[in-house]
This record gives C-alpha cells, structure tokens and sequence, in this order.
C-alpha cells in the first residue's frame, strides 16, 4: 500500500519517513468499507428480523456485567451486528487516515472520509437510543436511514477515489478530476434528480412497512400505528411511480441520443428496481418470510447503488491539457497508476 512517501520530518536529527498511500490502494479501501457498510444494515436487519433486537438489553456491553453474548441465538445475533459495527469504525478510520495520506491529497475525498468515520459513530450512539428505548420503531427507522446515509457517504468515496487526480493545482483545491460537464439535457437531469429524491422516500416507506408488520425487532416492541396493508400499499405505490419514471426517462434518454454509458446505466437501474420489486410482491404474498425480506433489505441496498452509479454516470470531467501532461508524467514514474487519462484539449469534452 505503501509506495510513495508524502512527508519528512526530523527526530534527532535523522529524517522520519511517513509512508503515503496510492491511488490504488485508497480505492480497495473505501471498496472494501462499501462491502462493509451493506453488510451493517444487512446484519441490522437480521437482528430485526429475528426478534433478537433485546438479545443485548445493554450497550456497549451485552448485559449489565458482561461484554460478550450468552450462549443462545438472539443475544448472538445481536453481538455479531455489534461486531460489524466494531469493524466498520476501524474500516472508515483506516480509509480517514488513509485519505491523509493519499498521494497527492485530495480534499474531497478527505471531507468524505472524515463524515463517514464521524457517521458510523453517531450511527453506533443512535443503535445504544434503539436499545434503551425498548425498540422504538421511529428509533428503529431513523437507525435504518442513517445505515443508508453512510451507504451513500462510502459509495460515493468509492466512486470519487476510481476518478483521476486533477494534478497539483487541482488537488489542492480538493476538486474530483477536472470541471464536471453533463452528458445529458437539462430536462433529464433534472427528472434524475427527482428520482435520486423519490428512492429516498420509497426507502424511508419501506422500512416504515416493516415497522406496521410482524418483525418489530423483539417480543412487545412496539409498532407504528397504521395498518400493515395500508402502508404496505402506499410504499407500492410510491414505487410503482419511481418505475414508470424511471421508463420514462429511458425513453428519453433513448430519442436524445444520450451516451450509450448513461442508456446502460439506466437500464442496470431499472432491472434493479423490477427485482426489487418483484420481491416485495412476493414477500407480502407469503406473509413476510423473515428470509425473504431479509433479502429485499439487500436489494433495497442494490438498487441505491444503483441509482447513485447512475446519477453520477451523468456527467464526465475535461481534463485540462496541462493536467494531462503532469498524470502522463506520473504514469511513466509509476506505471502501477490507475489514474490515467485520455488527452484533449482543453475545449474539447472526453468522449462518454
């Protein structure tokens, strides 16, 4: 992980080496901390799904006097979800550091790192709110939403660590690679972004869903105060909304000649969205198996990814001539560099 070296500094006389980090290995990290985070809210949901919510009735310690589980089935599947949380803080301080010492260093990816680590955190704080309020279902749901905030938070490291360093001046000024420019119309922009906000809302409907049904978390926990059916149909609604949007967009995207990287994307997004789909149908069908919809909080992590590669497939960045010729310098110094570039001149886009 260690190639270059990013400062000096003197002890004794004798000059202290700190070892910096690639490019590339910055981006395996933040990979893996995606990896990572999906399997909290997957996990999460496990604890949820199998009653164990109260398997530790304290925090950090499992019970009053002891940190780890007894031997039975709730409490360690409540320990093992606290686990995970334990190695998501090493992963996202480990990508902080890792982020410092990037070479070069980036601002951007500096400030994400920082609110992940900081968002895992609070996200473990708010898991102690859960436990002492027996399994609140507002406090369970807000506990979700944050899983899927840091979800976009590492996502979109992940996504910004894959893009080439703009040079010098431009990582000094903390800016991705080069000016954004869109691909796509206004109007179709503009219609992403409601999507972007409506997936938010079918997210927060769904796990509003699963606090009117039969998996409240724990014997006695407490469920919100509507109908299972009523909300499970406005949560339907609302999606079926988000499709025919989605379909309508292809469409569009189709007759503007959009790049055919954006038309791939949208489609990838929209058979995400038809499974997902078809799984809530049949989940609610059979009565809510808890494995199945263990396996629709998956997909409901899936298709966020999905909608964020795509929103951010729709624009490319022109990388200025002078940046191309100090990233092609690096390159022959460094021929491990993933951060390559296509040359152009400064008035001509890169091709989608």
């Amino acid at each position: 992980m260690a190639r270059e070296l990013v400062s000096a500094h003197n002890y004794d006389g004798l000059p202290v080496q700190i070892p910096g980090v690639t490019s590339r290995a910055f981006l395996r990290i933040t990979q893996v901390t995606v990896v990572i985070v999906v399997l909290n809210i997957v996990t999460g949901a496990a604890v949820r799904l199998s009653d164990s919510g109260l398997g530790c009735p304290d925090w950090p310690n499992c019970s009053q006097h002891r940190l780890t589980p007894a031997l039975s089935l709730h409490p360690a599947i409540e320990f093992g979800n606290r686990m995970v949380v334990v190695v998501l803080c090493i992963a996202t301080a480990m990508a902080l550091v890792a982020a410092v010492l990037r070479t070069p260093r980036r601002r951007d990816l500096v400030w994400l790192s920082a609110g992940l680590l900081g968002g895992v955190l609070g996200e473990a704080v708010l898991g102690a709110v859960v436990v002492y309020t027996k399994l609140n279902p507002y406090a369970v749901m807000t506990h979700f939403m944050v899983g899927i905030a840091l979800l976009t938070d590492a996502f979109v490291l992940a996504l910004r660590a894959g893009r080439p360093d703009p040079g010098r001046a431009g990582a000094r000024a903390g800016v991705g690679s080069g000016a954004p420019v869109s691909k796509v119309n206004p109007r179709e922009r503009r219609i992403s972004q409601v999507m972007v906000g409506l997936l938010a809302v079918v997210v927060a409907a769904g796990t509003a869903t699963t606090g009117a049904g039969p998996h409240a978390g724990g014997p006695g926990a407490k469920r919100l105060p509507i109908a299972l059916e009523e909300m499970a149909r406005i949560h339907s609604g609302i999606v079926l909304g988000l499709v025919a949007l989605t379909i309508a967009l292809l469409y569009l995207l189709d007759h503007t000649a959009a790049p055919a990287s954006v038309l791939e994307r949208a489609r990838i997004l929209l058979g995400a969205m038809v499974l997902q789909g078809g799984i809530g149908y049949v989940q609610y069908f059979t009565h809510l198996p808890a494995l199945l919809v263990g396996v629709h909080v998956f997909g409901a992590t899936v298709v966020w990814m999905a909608m964020l590669c795509f929103y951010d497939g729709l624009t490319h960045r022109v990388v200025p001539a002078p940046v191309i010729a100090e990233t092609e310098g690096a390159v022959r110094a460094d021929p491990t560099r993933i951060d390559t570039v296509t040359p152009v001149s400064p008035a001509t886009p890169v091709s989608p």
